[in-house]
């Protein structure tokens, strides 16, 4: 382990539970990674060109960094994150990290403190801390390792034991990057996700015109509903044809809906037309996820549910600067209720897979669990986005596992735009998934032998297998 990473990091203090860990750990520490969610630039694989400068790579595109510098007075233009309207933004990378680092007393005991130390320590071999005295020293390191062809994406997902990643891509993206990739030649499993939230949610910008191109690219009606679903079915096939195992949908919350098909088309129709009923678009998107999962019964896809967010709260900073800059928060969310619907229609399914992530820890325990150790489709996404982080982590698998088991559950996924991070955030998962396990052994609950096993399964073999890998 690196300098700046202790090797006992996130084991437990009483010694006997920290030896079982240590042992646990050991045996998935190398494991390769899957990696069956996230958003990491299909591009970075396909030009295979190296990475611009440290502030592009590790600053800009990362609203876990900037959110919190933005939260004590750092404008988002200092750090070079792009607007909207073309205003003027700092493009000077050494700048740029400068800002940052004499701001990263910020992170002290945060997850983003973690995998920054790692992503120094163990990809650019840095062993002093990062501060404003060395900012400068750090960033010249940097620099000159991402010129090198090692460090080039390509070279870093091999380095990162990546066995498989999956990028995310909207429903109208035509996939160049992913068709590049294929046909370089290189080894390297990049494949895609569906994420139709752009022609699903009537609230998301120009939702009526990317339902017209919607069916240029289809070649499908989707002025009618029928014609609509099968573009849907149409862009899934594209998609898997890139090798997707998953859709993926952000809603705003868990709902779902079952209608009969001619109130679906009358829906609709009403939808298509620009309904300014905020009830009849609720209704829709509910409807969708019920539709995208007997989608999912017939072509297989994973169907990934992450509902929860107010997504762009600041209507300020969205105007500006437009999606996914940290003004995403919380909010609370009912899934037993919700959940009902797509469950009544298709929840006992055992060849199908619905997981269901949370941003509302409150539900792990009360609602999530309880489903997800019932009903065959359904199954536990890990600690996510605000959560992924230790506690995060630890109080998932003590709020689900009486009640859901380890095997209704899918892994690790790390879910970030922060591509040399990916390694940081699994090793966090692992080393907390086994101090769990090594309590569990201590306190006489679980064989050693179990241990081991299931420290295999929730490193590698859940994800692989759950996302059909």
């Amino acid at each position: 382990m690196s300098a700046l990473i202790d090797p006992d990091l996130l084991f437990p203090v009483e010694a006997g539970a920290r030896l079982i860990a240590r042992q646990l750990y050991a045996g998935v520490a190398k494991l390769p990674i899957i990696s069956p969610h996230g958003h990491t630039d299909p591009r970075w694989f396909a030009e295979n060109a190296n990475f611009s400068d440290p502030a592009q790579l590790l600053i800009v595109p990362d609203h876990y960094v900037f959110r919190m510098l933005f939260s004590q007075g750092v404008r988002l233009e200092e750090l070079g994150v792009p607007s909207l309207d073309g205003s003027s933004v700092e493009t000077d990378g050494r700048k740029i990290w400068r800002r940052f680092a004499e701001n990263f007393f910020l992170f002290r005991g945060t997850p983003t403190r973690l995998w920054f130390d790692y992503v120094l320590s163990d990809v650019f071999d840095i062993t002093e801390p990062l501060s404003a005295r060395t900012a400068d020293a750090h960033y010249d390191r940097i620099a000159e390792l991402l010129a090198r062809d090692e460090f080039r994406p390509r070279a870093l997902f091999e380095r990162f034991n990546i066995e498989a990643i999956a990028t995310t891509e909207g429903a109208l993206d035509d996939l160049r990057w992913h068709k590049m990739i294929r046909e370089s030649g290189w080894a390297g499993r990049v494949v895609t996700a569906y994420r139709p939230d752009a022609v699903i949610d009537p609230d998301f910008e120009g939702f009526a015109a990317n339902l017209d191109q919607f069916g240029e690219i289809t070649g499908c009606d989707t002025g009618a509903w029928r014609g609509y679903l099968d573009a849907h079915r149409a862009r899934r096939a594209y998609f898997k044809s890139f090798g997707a195992t998953s859709s993926d949908h952000g809603h705003a919350t868990a709902e779902t809906a079952n209608l009969s098909d001619a109130a679906a088309e009358e829906l609709f129709n009403r939808i298509r037309r620009g309904s300014s009923e905020e009830r009849e678009r609720r209704l829709f998107r509910a409807q969708m996820l019920t539709e995208m999962a007997k989608m999912s019964l017939d072509d297989g896809l994973v169907l990934q549910i992450h509902p929860g967010s107010w997504r762009n709260h600041s209507p300020a900073i969205y105007k500006k600067f437009g999606r996914d800059k940290g003004f995403d928060i919380p909010t609370r969310t009912d899934y037993v209720s919700a959940l009902k619907p797509l469950l009544d229609c298709v929840g006992t399914e055992p060849d199908l897979t619905v997981i269901v992530f949370t941003l509302d820890e409150t539900s792990y325990a009360r609602e999530l669990a309880p489903l997800a150790g019932v009903y065959p489709a359904l199954k536990l996404g890990p600690a996510w986005w605000f959560h992924d982080s230790p506690e995060g982590m630890r109080r998932f698998r003590e709020m689900t596992t009486e009640t859901a088991g380890f095997y209704n559950t899918v892994g690790f996924n790390d879910d970030t735009r922060a591509f040399p991070s990916i390694p940081a955030r699994h090793d966090i998962a692992r080393r907390v998934d086994c101090a769990f396990l090594a309590r569990l052994v201590a306190e006489h609950r679980l064989a050693e032998s179990e241990a081991h096993e299931l420290a295999q399964e929730l490193a590698y073999g859940l994800a692989k297998r759950a996302y059909r890998l």
